[in-house]
């Protein structure tokens, strides 16, 4: 059996290269699509697909002690380093102030130039109805692309796509107007140290700035395992039960019970509309 699983992920590996699936996340600032979908990020990477994370802003507001260009500079180079960490193709940062992002057209702009340029097959981003108003309006900007990213009159200076992508939402906590519908669920527990490294790269954020915003800065370990094991604690978010569900659906209910760290994910009604078959084929980790 242990022959044949080898054989079947090899399979898949050599078969991914010939005809990688295409990702690109977007969040609002360098730390979120780790945050939300590293773990997944990083299964994609090592099937050998081709990922792309883009931050909307440059992060340059999110600390108690620094900012402006200094912060920018630190933040990308956190960003490129848990790219490296998780094994994804690209990690870029756009230069838009953080904590000032609208959704305007020039933005809209340079989100559909980067899904075309990245001819992408999956596109995730935040739901527009965060606490934060940079989350809300990359959802929103996200949803503005989700169309136009077909339509040659739009950014003629770049090629359209001649399919749309699959849009999906990462998973949130928020209720109004609607709660989180768990589409997908992956299990990362194979994937979670990974995203725990990529996070831990992110020093000016997990270390620094989220735990001084709520609070508990002196809890943070100054030695680097006993941070890494801290900031796993943080991050092993519970399995709420419509993601147990959602698990339940797509690797069995036996396997299911067993999974302790997932991610899920919301298909946008504004993008392609996979079924299940095309959803297994986009999320090959999924068995």
């Amino acid at each position: 059996m242990g022959k044949l699983v080898i054989g079947l992920l090899f399979a898949g590996l050599m078969l991914a290269q010939d005809n990688p699936i295409r990702v690109i996340a977007f969040g609002a600032h360098p730390d979120d699509c780790e945050i939300s979908f590293g773990g997944t990020a990083a299964q994609f990477a090592a099937l050998g697909h081709a990922v792309k994370f883009v931050s909307v802003t440059n992060g340059d507001a999110g600390h108690q002690e620094q900012g402006g260009g200094a912060l920018a500079r630190r933040r990308r180079a956190e960003a490129e380093e848990a790219g490296r960490r998780l094994g994804i193709a690209e990690s870029e940062v756009l230069d838009n102030h953080d904590g000032e992002l609208l959704p305007t057209l020039k933005v809209r702009e340079e989100i559909i130039r980067r899904i075309r340029q990245w001819n992408a097959d999956v596109v995730l981003g935040p739901r527009p109805n965060d606490y934060h108003p940079d989350h809300r309006y990359t959802g929103m900007l996200i949803q503005d692309a989700a169309y136009m990213v077909v339509v040659p009159n739009i950014c003629p200076d770049t090629p359209p796509l001649r399919r749309n992508p699959v849009f999906l939402y990462f998973e949130d906590l928020f209720q109004r107007p609607n709660p989180f519908r768990p589409d997908i669920a992956v299990a990362i527990d194979a994937s979670f140290d990974k995203k725990i490294s990529a996070l831990d790269a992110h020093v000016s954020q997990v270390y620094e700035w989220l735990p001084w915003v709520d609070g508990i800065l002196p809890q943070v370990p100054k030695e680097p395992a006993a941070r890494l094991g801290w900031l796993s604690k943080r991050y092993a978010q519970e399995i709420r039960p419509a993601v147990r569900a959602a698990l339940a659906k797509w690797y069995g209910q036996e396997r299911a019970r067993a999974v302790r760290h997932a991610e899920a994910f919301e298909v946008c009604e504004y993008g392609r509309q996979p079924d299940e078959k095309e959803i297994r084929r986009l999320f090959p980790m999924l068995p």
